[in-house]
């Protein structure tokens, strides 16, 4: 359990300094003292949100798993009420704090996971029946659901969607119930996207990136040009081209892109690896837990980082249509950077307490390792 956690910290901070280097490189030409300002002090907010919860015991997120869920849902109707939620490109997500902004959504996934953790645990081997294993938790999540769509945030939607079904899959709701469900929402989102030609030309111009390049699918087309230009080893730090204004998001969703011109494939490759580790350690922490909640609760935000850097990763390579999400701990963004870091607190406040039982059980003579999720939910 040690060498996973100690591998945890070096792969985020790792990830967290590259993003601070690569951010300054990116916006150097465009206000990049200020804007690595920012990300400072949001990054100095998260390690000490990281920190608070690595030494609190997340046993404490099941009392204020309602209420969260409760702000979660009043901050997302605001979002949505002309004068109090900004609008940017059509999309209205964001509330206006004094000095910054803060994205609704981004708190609404942690408070959505930690109340269904929670609510797995107390259920049990109920979760294995249509009323308590889908129907039951189905009807919240569509609630959130629902609210995150109308922004519109149709990446973050299908984010904590899939974090939420392979959640009741870990907690034991069965396939057979899923399923349906799954297949019904696909068709109805497939419906929804040939109504709404903004994100039907996304999906054109994933399909045919070099014949949408000079319209929709001009950033997607850049990305590949600048991934392309780097090479193995890169252009060098400081010294790639689209990021002048050719990769119109490229502090954000598309910094991925700027790594890989200036850095090469070595240093892409490596970012995929250290998003790997971390879900391997994630994974081992989860099936370490001392107890049920804190395996769906490390399971939980496992995928949430992990998912979230493939979806941005494989947008950026063009694997995936533009789903507008950044990629954890190094794309510019205060709210997202500390929801990330608060995750990874979770994770190492898991890990913490499942050594602590461990060395129990140790001491005790006890032949358990900790919790195992194929023991007997109760």
């Amino acid at each position: 359990m040690k060498f996973a956690s100690t591998t945890l910290v070096f792969v985020v901070s790792a990830l967290l300094a590259l993003g601070l280097v690569m951010l300054y490189s990116a916006a150097m030409f465009h206000r990049g003292g200020a804007s690595l300002g920012s990300q400072l002090l949001w990054c100095c907010i998260g390690v000490g949100v990281c920190l608070f919860a690595a030494m609190a015991d997340y046993q404490l997120l099941k009392k204020v798993s309602v209420p969260a869920l409760v702000l979660a849902i009043l901050l997302l109707v605001a979002v949505m009420i002309p004068g109090i939620g900004l609008e940017r490109n059509g999309a209205r997500r964001w509330l206006q704090l004094p000095g910054t902004t803060f994205q609704p959504s981004e708190f609404a996934k942690l408070a959505v996971i930690i109340a269904l953790a929670h609510y797995c645990e107390r259920k049990g081997r109920r979760m294995g029946t249509f009323r308590y294993g889908l129907l039951i938790p189905g009807a919240m999540l569509a609630l959130f659901l629902g609210l995150i769509f109308i922004e519109p945030d149709w990446g973050a939607t299908v984010l904590l969607a899939t974090v939420c079904g392979l959640m009741l899959f870990l907690a034991g709701t069965k396939l057979r119930f899923i399923i349906p469900p799954v297949v019904m929402l696909g068709a109805a989102g497939g419906f929804l996207l040939s109504q709404n030609t903004v994100r039907l030309n996304r999906i054109m111009s994933w399909l045919d990136p070099e014949g949408t390049k000079q319209g929709v699918g001009y950033q997607a087309w850049q990305s590949l040009i600048a991934l392309g230009s780097g090479g193995t080893t890169g252009l060098g730090l400081g010294n790639g081209r689209q990021k002048l204004g050719f990769v119109p998001e490229h502090q954000t969703d598309f910094i991925f892109s700027v790594i890989g011109e200036e850095l090469g494939l070595i240093a892409t490759m490596g970012i995929v690896v250290a998003f790997v580790l971390l879900v391997i350690c994630g994974a081992f922490i989860a099936m370490r837990a001392r107890d049920f909640f804190g395996y769906m609760l490390a399971s939980g935000m496992t995928l949430l980082i992990g998912l979230q850097a493939f979806i941005n990763i494989g947008v950026v390579t063009s694997t995936l249509p533009n789903k507008g999400l950044p990629l954890p701990f190094i794309s510019r963004g205060g709210t997202n950077l500390v929801v990330m870091l608060f995750c990874v607190g979770v994770l190492l406040s898991v890990a913490r307490f499942a050594s602590r039982e461990e060395q129990a059980n140790t001491a005790g003579a006890c032949d358990s390792g900790g919790y195992s999720p194929f023991q007997a939910k109760t």
